[in-house]
């Protein structure tokens, strides 16, 4: 588009909760910007599902859309059936890696596999930041939380990979360091037929950040860019060298059928039986 983007003109006019440096904002900016630059002057044509936890807040009260707030780990189900009924629309779900990763995890898989034709954007913050501080199914072994005082002793859910293993269309993963990256990817999950996956790798300076020692978001920004390491990087290293890296880039990108077109080639053949008998 022609037109200066600003993140106004997608917002309600509303005080946005979020933390001192948190990585959600910087999410819900290149969001909007992908949005912008793929010529959407508003947001119609979306409509957005999100559950519980900091990233389930990017974007619902405060898009300028229809949006549906869902319970904990079910934003993926109430999104697919919005789908199924409005197939004209650009559904999107928002959530954290407690909300996506843990108690949704059944869903994000399934959806995956059936390769529904929706987006979901992960924002990773490695921690559940909004009720506790508890333990996620993507905090680094070791680090401690408000449920493992001595340190994590499980070793994290590497998301996206699953993600892409179970058939989604496209699957990435960046930091918000990354911010020409995370954009594009943006774009291309957008444009992209099928199921879409984008992990955004983020800060939590107040939940996480003082749990371990990286006392302000200067020093978690620095760490995320130290800690990140292409796809390309990781294929000719070994495991242990990648034990405290975030590898980042594209993990799937292919054209496979679509549930809808499955489900559509399914009435088909069941109408044209009944027909028949």
């Amino acid at each position: 588009m022609t037109e200066a983007f600003t993140i106004r003109k997608y917002l309600r006019d509303m005080a946005l909760p979020f933390c001192a440096g948190c990585g959600c904002v910087t999410v819900m900016n290149y969001f909007l910007r992908a949005v912008h630059e793929l010529g959407h002057s508003d947001l119609r044509k979306f409509v957005f599902c999100s559950g519980i936890g900091c990233s389930a807040w990017i974007p619902s009260p405060y898009f300028e859309a229809d949006s549906i707030h869902t319970a904990h780990g079910r934003s993926i189900p109430v999104a697919i059936g919005v789908k199924l009924m409005r197939p004209d629309l650009n559904v999107i779900v928002f959530g954290g890696d407690g909300d996506l990763a843990g108690i949704g995890l059944s869903h994000l898989v399934h959806v995956a596999r059936r390769n529904v034709d929706i987006m979901v954007v992960m924002v990773n913050n490695m921690i559940y930041g909004m009720t506790g501080g508890q333990v996620a199914p993507t905090t680094p072994l070791g680090v401690k939380t408000s449920t493992t005082p001595y340190g994590s002793f499980d070793p994290p859910l590497d998301t996206v990979r699953l993600v892409a293993a179970a058939g989604a269309s496209y699957a990435t993963r960046w930091t918000t360091i990354h911010s020409h990256q995370l954009k594009t990817a943006m774009k291309t999950a957008l444009k992209t037929r099928g199921f879409t996956f984008v992990e955004a790798v983020s800060p939590c300076p107040t939940v996480f950040g003082r749990r371990t020692g990286l006392k302000d978001v200067a020093d978690m920004l620095r760490r995320l860019k130290e800690d990140a390491v292409s796809i390309e990087h990781a294929e000719n290293v070994t495991e242990e060298e990648l034990k405290s890296k975030i590898v980042v880039g594209e993990f799937a990108r292919r054209r496979s059928p679509t549930f809808r077109e499955h489900f559509d080639e399914a009435m088909k053949e069941a109408k044209k039986s009944a027909k028949e008998n």
